[in-house]
């Protein structure tokens, strides 16, 4: 069954078929996780919203329609939706722990070395945090998946020319909100 390609896996899938399924869902489990968790920056919910999204992936297959958008783009659209209604409905912020983050000592590095860089990730993590979530959806995508602005914009629904704009406008802004904290301190 992994040798099967998206397209046929969907399309058996679509007609009830669990393994086919199943391989879709260990294709791309991993990356609809890290998106979510960097949505809403906790482990339980991310896995929690992970198994919303295929749950609903597998019960509405049947409906999808290859409209030249990856697979992919389906199920980053429902992970969305799902993480946008989350954020709506529990009033919480993004954010993600530093634990998560933890940059361990290396040998030679000066613990004073290592705060600063420690804070360094967190002033940058609190800045995007504090962006529009199209714009944190786009680093998410950009800089967690490492994807092109092509892939980026058949997710978004936005043509390619729009993201590299709104890309150009949200590194300003990251940069803006970065400098204006060191200038503060």
């Amino acid at each position: 069954m992994d040798e099967l390609s998206d397209e046929e896996a969907i399309i058996l899938a679509g007609q009830g078929d669990k393994n086919a399924f199943s391989v879709l869902y260990q294709r791309y489990v991993k990356r609809i996780y890290n998106y979510i968790y960097y949505r809403t920056g906790s482990q339980h919910d991310a896995e929690d919203l992970t198994e919303r999204v295929f749950f609903r992936a597998m019960n509405h297959i049947h409906n999808y329609h290859d409209r030249g958008l990856p697979f992919t783009a389906w199920l980053y659209r429902i992970a969305h939706n799902l993480v946008a209604n989350w954020h709506r409905d529990s009033h919480r912020r993004r954010e993600v722990p530093l634990d998560d983050h933890s940059h361990t000592l290396r040998q030679g590095d000066h613990p004073e070395t290592a705060l600063v860089k420690n804070q360094e990730v967190q002033g940058l993590l609190d800045a995007i945090g504090k962006l529009p979530e199209e714009r944190q959806t786009l680093i998410i995508l950009k800089f967690v998946e490492h994807m092109s602005n092509d892939e980026i914009a058949r997710i978004m629904g936005r043509s390619e020319g729009a993201i590299k704009s709104l890309y150009h406008r949200t590194l300003l802004s990251l940069r803006d909100d970065l400098s204006s904290k060191l200038q503060g301190d």
